[in-house]
């Protein structure tokens, strides 16, 4: 008997330990902020420092780790080869296809601010799979290497043999993919004869392997090696890019794709969206800068007087001018391709009837954004900038410049429908087909309606260049699109469209908006505390188009930031000038801001207004940030906000990090010109890769200083006109000159610097020297003597000269100088008035009785046949030679 107490005694602690330890293993610790953290011991959150908190465990639903992802299996051969077809690799087939990830919220397609719409039965059983899914379990964390190889090529996207860059190969660069807890290892040689960068776009890792050159991490010189080392925090579709110059443009952008530790087991694609110009990205850079307008002519989208007689909108034109505004543009650059995975089309037939499919999208465009269809149906959303959201069902998204989305796709029948890729402005298209079949073409997108666009325009403008806000209208979150007026698609067939110019400043948007009372609008249900206009679609005309906004994103757990740490709030206007393709946050580049002192232990909230007219993709580096979009506790959480003109978006972060931290524009020009702040985190350790902060300063800033060249050389009959200039944000070194064939024509030159003041840049002061020379014969009796009773000095003007020029409604520039001499002019001019789509007149007239007017017609970017009247050298014809 006391062998049996004793056995009993050793047996009953054992078997309370077990079950101790049975039921510790059904409970983990994570963060509230970061879910995908997990520990078996309590500690802190390695992302954002906050105390991690005790959940249950689910079990895993027929996990089988012999399913994994080929690309999982993968990912420890450094991947050199050529990888453009190597997103076809897929997870074995699953029992069941699901439409959304296992951790999702299913079935309520109309939480939060979601506009009402019906849900197929098809949609519903996508939603409701998720709930069963099978998760395919990870290989324990482990060191995963790549080799990238970056060097020069040559590609051939339109007939033409173009330089380009590629990486092991290819364009775009091989996806990367990891699992979350693995450590990547990236060693990337540079075999070019020039400095080259990767970043590694939306990831959370160490400051000095952020990528950025001369501010985290140092260039990688020609023929150089950087190993980029870094823990794997997170999950989701992200990329990465050059951060130097405009190499981003030539093809230096990829995918990386972070598996989850139990990844759901549905078909995947990875889709990466671009753009192709035969045109060198330099030369897309100074063309900008230089305001031409060839990127219009090539598009067709010039609005000219003869377009805007012909669509009934010349009143429309000259009160754009008016406000000395140059004509509406959606994208900048005129692209030649458009690419999906470097092609124009491309064929996944691998996919059958049933199948439900996650398309990765990342758009790698260097500065475009993109409309998705689908042909077999609607779309469902699930993820967004790597970061999961509840699932949201809609007809077609916009996907901003440097955004990544997952979408769950459904191949409805044995057919091969297709994925539309269009760019914003509707010029051109690529395509994914999936499936195998008959050909199922998605709907074109229609071009769009400009001068519609140029009337909203006009009544959002105030004269001095600044957006007018309107009380009642709550323009944010993408909630309010004004481009719709633009779309044929939604306005067509309606007789009441908005006129932003009939709204006073002093009415409510709802009084506005009574006149469409009879017109069906998606709308969303207002969030408390808000405005009652707050949530409207701006869908007018056919609202059965579904369209995905900000608002409609709502995370699957509860994204609230440390409520005991102190909060900080910035406002942000971002500034820019269309006439001198110049961006800014505040009116200040990046080289000409103050760095923003941050520290630990803080939450940082930014208030958005976008006082320009075009949309703006801000990237935060090294952080994600809630976007406050009414969804309360469960707002999204992204690296990448798209905002819209005259919307006013609210982001907030915690700061967990340390180091610098890039904040700008994604739009590759823009980011270029100056659009971008720095954030510097207070006592961080020194940068090894950054040991002279001053002279890596200096060249960072080099990308907003920069100067640009453009010359017009007038080769005509009668002599030559022309300028030359080198141009930055501000400053401007300019030469001018006319050169007559005879004496009595006469010939001068003018040399001078200036610089632009005010946010628009509409003053310009200048100093410089004016020599001119006429013969007496030359000189006619009424410019002996200036329109100021002034002594005309032409036949022998050596002066030093100091003037001002200030930009008038209808873009005439007014120029007013007075020389060495005390000689005053006063000159009114105005170059390129679009007559119609290549045809340009221009005029100058002055109080020196000095007088011309000329005609252009422009054949391609360079060329184009000129003929003038001057009252110096008369009239003449020939060849106008613009650089």
């Amino acid at each position: 008997m006391r062998y049996i107490l004793l056995l009993i005694a050793l047996v009953l602690p054992l078997g309370f330990l077990l079950a101790q330890n049975k039921k510790n293993k059904d409970f983990y610790y994570t963060c509230t902020m970061h879910p995908e953290i997990r520990s078996n011991q309590p500690g802190k959150c390695p992302k954002c420092g906050m105390t991690l908190v005790k959940k249950q465990a689910k079990k895993a639903v027929n996990s089988q780790p012999e399913n994994m992802p080929k690309g999982q299996k993968d990912q420890g051969s450094g991947m050199h080869h050529n990888m453009n077809n190597m997103d076809n690799a897929q997870p074995e087939k699953a029992k069941k296809a699901a439409a959304a990830e296992d951790h999702s919220v299913h079935g309520n397609m109309n939480m939060g601010n979601n506009p009402k719409h019906n849900v197929s039965q098809e949609e519903q059983k996508a939603i409701i799979a998720s709930s069963v899914i099978k998760t395919i379990k990870a290989k324990p964390p482990r060191t995963i290497r790549y080799d990238l190889y970056v060097a020069d090529t040559i590609v051939n996207y339109t007939g033409k043999r173009r330089k380009a860059i590629a990486i092991n190969g290819s364009i775009p660069a091989p996806t990367l993919f990891f699992t979350q807890g693995d450590t990547a290892e990236i060693h990337v040689h540079n075999t070019m004869h020039h400095e080259t960068s990767i970043h590694w776009h939306g990831i959370i890792l160490p400051n000095k392997e952020d990528g950025v050159p001369y501010l985290t991490t140092a260039p990688i010189k020609p023929g150089q090696t950087h190993v980029f080392r870094f823990p794997i925090v997170q999950n989701g579709t992200y990329w990465y890019h050059s951060h130097t110059k405009v190499q981003e443009q030539s093809g230096m952008y990829g995918a990386l794709i972070f598996y989850k530790r139990e990844e759901p087991d549905i078909k995947q694609q990875t889709i990466v969206l671009s753009e192709w110009a035969d045109m060198k990205p330099h030369e897309i850079d100074r063309s900008l800068r230089n305001q031409t307008d060839w990127f219009a002519i090539k598009k067709n989208t010039v609005q000219s007087y003869a377009e805007a007689i012909r669509a009934k909108h010349f009143g429309t034109k000259i009160g754009n001018e008016w406000k000395r505004m140059l004509a509406m543009d959606v994208s900048d650059v005129a692209y030649d391709r458009f690419l999906v995975n470097g092609d124009t089309t491309k064929i996944f037939s691998l996919y059958k009837k049933g199948d439900w499919v996650k398309l990765r999208i990342v758009n790698g465009g260097a500065s475009s954004y993109f409309w998705l269809t689908y042909a077999g149906g609607k779309m469902t959303v699930v993820a967004n900038d790597g970061e999961d959201v509840q699932p949201v069902t809609v007809d077609r998204l916009i996907i901003g410049t440097a955004e990544t989305y997952d979408i769950i796709v459904n191949i409805p029948d044995d057919m091969r429908y297709e994925f539309l890729v269009t760019p914003e402005d509707r010029t051109k298209h690529a395509s994914i087909w999936l499936g195998k079949g008959m050909l199922m073409p998605a709907d074109r997108l229609p071009k769009l309606k400009y001068f519609e666009g140029m009337k909203m325009m006009n009544g959002m403008m105030k004269m001095n260049g600044d957006m007018k806000e309107m009380p009642g209208m709550k323009m944010t979150n993408q909630m309010m699109d004004m481009n719709t007026v633009m779309y044929p698609e939604i306005t067509d067939g309606e007789d009441n469209m908005m006129d932003m110019e009939g709204m006073e400043t002093d009415t409510t948007m709802e009084k506005q908006m009574d006149m469409h009372a009879d017109h069906k609008i998606a709308q969303m249900p207002p969030s408390k505390g808000t405005g009652n206009m707050e949530g409207m679609n701006m869908n007018m005309g056919n609202s059965n188009i579904v369209t995905l906004n900000y608002a409609m994103l709502r995370a699957p757990h509860k994204t609230t930031l440390p409520n005991d740490w102190d909060t900080r709030t910035f406002h942000f206007n971002l500034t820019g000038n269309m006439n001198r393709y110049v961006w800014t946050i505040d009116n200040k580049t990046v080289s000409e801001a103050k760095r923003i002192w941050i520290k630990k232990g803080e939450i940082i909230r930014i208030v958005l207004f976008n006082n320009t007219m075009m949309r703006h993709p801000m990237h935060m580096h090294g952080h994600f940030f809630r976007v406050l979009n009414g969804q309360g506790a469960y707002a999204p959480l992204k690296n990448t906000l798209d905002i819209m003109p005259m919307e006013r978006d609210t982001i907030e972060f915690a700061t967990t990090e340390s180091g610098d931290w890039f904040f700008h524009c994604h739009i590759l020009y823009h980011m270029m010109s100056g659009m971008g702040k720095i954030f510097s985190y207070q006592n961080s350790p020194p940068n090894p890769d950054i040991p002279n902060r001053n002279y890596a300063q200096r060249k960072l800033f080099q990308d907003d200083r920069s100067f640009h060249a453009m010359a017009e050389i007038g080769l005509e009959s009668n002599g030559s006109d022309g300028r030359a200039m080198l141009t930055n944000t501000r400053w401007r070194f300019e030469s001018l000159w006319h050169l007559g064939y005879q004496d009595h024509h006469g010939y001068e030159s003018e040399t001078s610097v200036g610089r632009y003041f005010g946010k628009m840049q509409w003053w310009y002061v200048y100093a410089g020297f004016d020599y001119h020379y006429k013969s007496a014969s030359g000189i006619r009796k009424d410019e002996a003597y200036n329109l100021f009773g002034q002594t005309s000095n032409k036949n022998n003007r050596k002066t030093a000269v100091l003037g001002v020029q200030y930009i008038l409604p209808m873009l005439l520039i007014a120029d007013m100088r007075i020389d060495g001499n005390g000689k005053a002019r006063f000159q009114l001019s105005r170059e390129d008035i679009p007559v119609a789509k290549q045809l340009r007149l221009n005029f100058m007239v002055n109080t020196d009785r000095e007088y011309m007017a000329g005609v252009r017609y422009i054949f391609t970017k360079y060329f184009a046949v000129s003929s003038h009247y001057d009252s110096d050298m008369g009239l003449g014809a020939g060849l106008t030679i613009i650089y």
